[in-house]
């Protein structure tokens, strides 16, 4: 190569091999962006992103470089091969009916009660809301927490609420009255990352709760005594996702890149699931909509907890497996 101002017969195929162009004489050192012009005025398309190749090497900026790079001269036809990409074009979202201002920070978690009657969200400014979905207006400011509130979960029968903050500390709180429940839950070194709550069918109390932290262990709590059962410490790394199983199984992910199962009832290790490469972030299990909402039909709003407790051995038995 002499210069830039050199020019080098070249031919586009695409990613079967089949030519799809007669020879040209392209710059040596037209970019990328002139050769996703040029593409889509010979394949008349418009705006479509490519990806080019010579002899599998990508060209990222301009055609010289990987020229200089492969010693290629400029008396033999160069093959570039084509790769055409899908075109992701992102809309305004248009669909919010509304948006519900009261905390002073961002809000870093939310749920929704099981009945689907409340919303209750977490937030930087220290604080849990809990919001009337079909008004949309705040019930209840709750405050206890004196750091970061970073998971909320509503017990399945929809009377207690737990949140965890970065002091790893835990309140629980009566929707009913917006006040907390009871003493702090203090025991954790490091943040809080998740909550589950034990099932309704296997206590319709909801007397226990699970809690995982950053300090690399997960917590079982009783909320009548609230003292710690079981801390479950097998993990190495910070513990981010929580399950409680309808079976009578706590699964928890880590940053160890482990699945540990424990026995709910003993706090007993059974089992290890190893394989992920990295980090795991989140875990689902094919039972958590029935569980998150119990014996409510998300199509009725009158469910009172007196119709739950009437009708919880029948919803176990027929609605619940895993």
């Amino acid at each position: 190569m002499e210069g830039k101002s050199n020019f080098i017969l070249a031919r586009f195929k695409d990613e079967a091999g089949e030519a799809t162009t007669n020879p040209l004489d392209l710059p040596v050192d037209i970019t990328v962006d002139k050769l996703t012009d040029l593409c889509n005025s010979l394949l008349d398309k418009e705006g479509v992103p490519f990806l080019f190749f010579v002899n599998d090497v990508q060209i990222k900026d301009s055609l010289l470089n990987v020229l200089e790079k492969k010693h290629l001269g400029s008396e033999q036809i160069l093959e570039i091969t084509y790769a055409e990409q899908a075109v992701f074009r992102v809309r305004p979202v248009t669909r919010c009916t509304s948006s519900i201002p009261g905390h002073a920070e961002a809000v870093i978690s939310a749920s929704f009660s099981p009945d689907g009657r409340y919303l209750a969200s977490g937030s930087g400014d220290t604080t849990v809301r809990l919001w009337d979905v079909s008004t949309e207006t705040p019930q209840y400011t709750c405050k206890a927490h004196k750091h970061w509130v970073l998971c909320i979960a509503w017990s399945p029968n929809g009377l207690k609420l737990a949140s965890g903050c970065k002091n790893g500390q835990i309140c629980i709180w009566d929707p009913k009255t917006g006040k907390q429940m009871g003493r702090t839950l203090s025991g954790h070194k490091g943040w809080i990352n998740a909550l589950a709550w034990e099932p309704l069918h296997r206590n319709g109390d909801c007397r226990h709760l699970a809690s995982a932290s950053k300090d690399c262990t997960v917590r079982v709590w009783d909320i009548v005594t609230y003292q710690t059962l079981f801390c479950l410490s097998s993990h190495t790394g910070s513990v981010t996702c929580l399950r409680w199983g309808g079976s009578g199984l706590i699964y928890s992910g880590s940053q160890d890149r482990t699945i540990l199962v424990y026995r709910a009832n003993d706090g007993v290790l059974c089992r290890t699931l190893k394989g992920h490469a990295h980090w795991v972030n989140t875990i689902a299990l094919n039972t958590d909509y029935v569980m998150r909402t119990g014996p409510y039909d998300p199509s009725k709003a009158s469910v009172n907890y007196m119709e739950v407790t009437e009708n919880m051995s029948e919803w176990s038995n027929t609605y619940l497996y895993e």
